[in-house]
């Protein structure tokens, strides 16, 4: 079995060197890592990981805790946690929540037991509404999810400008009674939702809000029961992929056009938004960035336990389509 040592002398530098290159460290120069990256290719080394974690006490893992690993936008967040987290050498624990504060505490309790080097977090309301940093015992940074007395690293969209851009844009379309379709258990829900409320209040009209469970199956059950009063909306907006989704497949089942009957709009710039007539305006927002900056954020952390707590707010785009029509 090939040693370190092996690896040492094959690449000319000592063993303390071919340790420095393997673990990332960012004072050795170029020529000598590639010397000891060529060594390692060709004698097919692989380092005795366990040993190191021991030696160091750290696993050379990050935990990634996600509220719903079907929702779209969360697959791209993982990616780009996991692409960073590749070229750092590092692993990634992935836990998925289904916004269950019991499981969610399961998960945080497997990271503490792994004794991982840090958490990426996408917290439920629940556990943000009792939020304290020091209740955790490894560094951590949120993701999607923070509330403004929140003091911990976080990477969020501006969920209420967006919102309140999103709501203008349809508003400035001519559409007065419009309806908001909410996730019900999340704090990104109840952002997006104020956003909303207050272009309505701006404007002199009445805010009308119904929150749900932000996936599919369940917006399409309680769009079915919106879509079946005497009365309906000019327009509907919707706070996740998610929940967009299901409301345009209860229009379809209803058998209405959009935007003839009704006009909607959402978050999240999915494949699917583009694809469907006459395409969905939402609000596109930087996924993968949030994501990537978030373990950068974490890896700095774990380098650096005192730096300052750090809040990176990151701005959506408004794509406008047709499914937003002026009336």
């Amino acid at each position: 079995m090939t040693q370190i040592r092996d690896v040492a002398a094959r690449a000319g530098v000592s063993v303390a060197s071919v340790s420095r290159v393997l673990t990332g460290h960012p004072g050795v120069r170029e020529d000598i890592r590639r010397r000891v990256l060529a060594a390692v290719k060709a004698l097919d080394y692989r380092p005795d990981l366990a040993a190191r974690r021991l030696r160091s006490r750290r696993t050379d893992t990050i935990g990634l805790i996600v509220a719903d690993i079907r929702n779209p936008f969360f697959t791209e967040v993982s990616r780009a946690v996991e692409d960073v987290a590749y070229h750092r050498r590092m692993r990634v624990i992935l836990c998925n929540t289904d916004e269950d504060p019991e499981r969610e505490q399961s998960c945080l309790a497997l990271m503490q037991d792994e004794n991982v080097s840090g958490v990426i977090l996408a917290p439920s309301l629940h556990l943000l509404s009792r939020f304290r940093l020091k209740d955790h015992p490894f560094p951590l940074v949120l993701v999607d999810r923070c509330n403004p007395e929140t003091s911990a690293d976080a990477v969020v969209l501006d969920n209420l400008e967006a919102a309140r851009v999103l709501t203008s844009h349809v508003l400035d379309n001519a559409h007065r009674r419009v309806l908001f379709l909410h996730g019900a258990s999340s704090a990104t829900g109840a952002q997006r939702l104020a956003g909303y409320t207050q272009a309505m209040t701006e404007r002199g009209l009445a805010p009308e809000a119904v929150g749900v469970a932000p996936v599919a199956d369940r917006s399409r059950e309680v769009a079915r029961v919106l879509l079946a009063r005497p009365s309906l909306p000019e327009a509907v907006l919707a706070s996740s992929g998610l929940i967009l989704l299901g409301l345009l497949q209860a229009l379809r089942d209803a058998g209405r056009s959009v935007p003839r009957d009704i006009a909607i709009a959402g978050f999240d710039d999915l494949p699917w938004t583009r694809l469907v007539e006459p395409g969905v305006t939402v609000i596109a927002q930087p996924t993968y960035e949030i994501g990537r900056t978030a373990a950068e954020l974490l890896l700095q952390r774990i380098a650096d336990p005192a730096t300052p707590v750090r809040r990176v707010v990151l701005r959506g785009e408004l794509v406008v389509r047709g499914s937003t029509a002026t009336r």
